[in-house]
């Protein structure tokens, strides 16, 4: 089994294979299993800790002795709160995760825009090997609040600085 995340390290022939874990992540970022809601949020925590990427672009919780599949209806976290160091160009924006994880906006950690929403942009920042958390909408707007145009090859593009790297969130239409 083949595996993005440099979380695993071990022999994969050594592992076992437990198959379907009947783990669920839907897209508001609760985790199931079995259908029933994991409520206790340390083991929420725990199995994020073991989440990787298969190469196959699945959903794995990775322990050194087993793998199994998981299931996950969009990406498994949510960025859910924004913190801000410094201003303009040199400010450093991180978001805290809904598993606690503190992710710096960063050329590592950039943001990506999926356009193919009827709702808007969906806006998603990498925090790891192969690995999102979407953006809740609040959080959205406070950064989108933050931004400003840039011109960009001769076309104004709107965004955020962040860690000395701008992220574009959407070109801005020319007056007519």
């Amino acid at each position: 089994m083949d595996f993005l995340s440099p979380k695993f390290e071990g022999d994969p022939a050594a592992i076992v294979d437990c198959g379907d874990l009947g783990i669920r992540i839907d897209r508001n970022g609760r985790w199931f299993y079995h259908g029933s809601p994991i409520a206790r949020r340390e083991m929420v925590c725990l199995f994020a800790s073991m989440l990787c990427r298969a190469a196959d672009g699945g959903y794995l919780l990775v322990s050194p002795d087993e793998v199994g599949r998981i299931e996950v209806e969009d990406v498994p976290f949510l960025a859910v709160e924004l913190f801000v160091g410094g201003g303009g160009r040199d400010q450093i924006l991180s978001f805290r995760t809904n598993v606690d994880a503190l992710i710096p906006l960063d050329a590592d950690h950039p943001l990506r825009l999926d356009d193919s929403a009827a709702d808007g942009p969906t806006p998603y920042l990498r925090i790891g090997a192969g690995l999102e958390a979407r953006l809740t909408r609040s959080v959205y707007y406070e950064l989108v609040a933050r931004g400003w145009e840039e011109d960009r090859d001769g076309e104004k593009v709107y965004g955020v600085w962040s860690s000395g790297v701008f992220f574009p969130l959407g070109r801005l239409m020319p007056p007519e």
